[in-house]
């Protein structure tokens, strides 16, 4: 490839890598297994004839969800292997993301929970038509399809996350005030307080991965989320801290030890009260929460 070549290539790449990015992301629920995808992606875009394509942000597009299938499928083995719950890799995101429903509603741990129950292609589908609204004979292009079975496979995938997916989306002021709630009752140790910002039926998913202590199965009932709450925090002699932050397009904490991040926590809260936390611990997965991950749907 000419050196002309190479700089169109690489200029129409940087102006929509972090598109792809979040394409990758919202297929793999994992921000390393995306940035491969990229550069496999890119590796490939660089031997395109860009001459021979017409649409080179959807060739593009293409070329990354068909990585990220590739990589979804290996990733399925990993998480098979995996101790305790799997949770996607938290991202620390900028405060303009949480005013785009749309895109934080789609990287929201909740949703990205549901989306690990769809298969590879639905996923990828999903994705797709939903988030991004790419057209069928595009996504069939994609995934391998005909059209025709890329608008069924919508439809399943479609009918599935809505079952599973919250009932309505909570603006983020409600959604903060529920976490400063939380936040106060964690800080002083108020156990009643607690007990009044979360919901009977509450529902805390921790991830530790094996290298950080982290509950083993869900924790269900806001008197076992106390506890288990409670006893954590008995646990350590070091100086806890706990911020606020923006993490996957929506409020969120970051806990520290003695300074350093432990690890990040994303809620979920319908009618005022948290039905759900999700606290990720794992160190290999707080690698994007020093800094904000900049994630775009166009």
């Amino acid at each position: 490839m000419s050196d002309h070549a190479t700089n169109a290539a690489t200029e129409t790449f940087v102006a929509h890598r972090n598109l792809l990015f979040t394409v990758a992301y919202e297929m793999l629920g994992s921000a390393a297994d995306a940035e491969d995808v990229l550069q496999e992606t890119w590796m490939r875009w660089v031997k395109v004839d860009l001459e021979q394509v017409s649409d080179q942000r959807a060739y593009l597009v293409r070329i990354t969800t068909r990585q990220a299938l590739n990589r979804l499928r290996t990733m399925k083995r990993r998480k098979e292997a995996y101790v305790g719950p799997w949770l996607p890799e938290p991202l620390l995101t900028a405060p303009d993301v949480a005013e785009n429903v749309e895109l934080a509603e789609s990287v929201s741990m909740a949703l990205m929970l549901v989306l690990e129950t769809l298969s590879p292609t639905e996923r990828a589908v999903f994705v797709l038509r939903e988030v991004f609204d790419v057209d069928y004979d595009e996504i069939a292009a994609a995934v391998g399809k005909s059209p025709a079975a890329v608008r069924q496979i919508a439809h399943r995938a479609r009918r599935h996350i809505d079952a599973r997916r919250p009932r309505s989306v909570v603006s983020v002021s409600e959604t903060r005030a529920a976490l400063e709630s939380f936040q106060r009752a964690l800080e002083t140790r108020d156990l009643q307080g607690l007990l009044d910002v979360l919901a009977p039926e509450v529902v805390v998913v921790s991830d530790g991965g094996g290298i950080k202590q982290a509950a083993l199965r869900p924790i269900i009932g806001a008197e076992k989320v106390v506890r288990f709450l409670a006893g954590g925090l008995g646990k350590t002699d070091a100086t806890i801290t706990v911020g606020p932050a923006v993490v996957n397009g929506s409020p969120g904490l970051v806990f520290r030890l003695d300074g350093e991040i432990d690890g990040v926590m994303a809620a979920r809260v319908e009618d005022a009260r948290i039905t759900g936390l999700y606290y990720v611990r794992n160190p290999e997965k707080l690698n994007r929460v020093a800094s904000e991950t900049p994630l775009t749907l166009r």
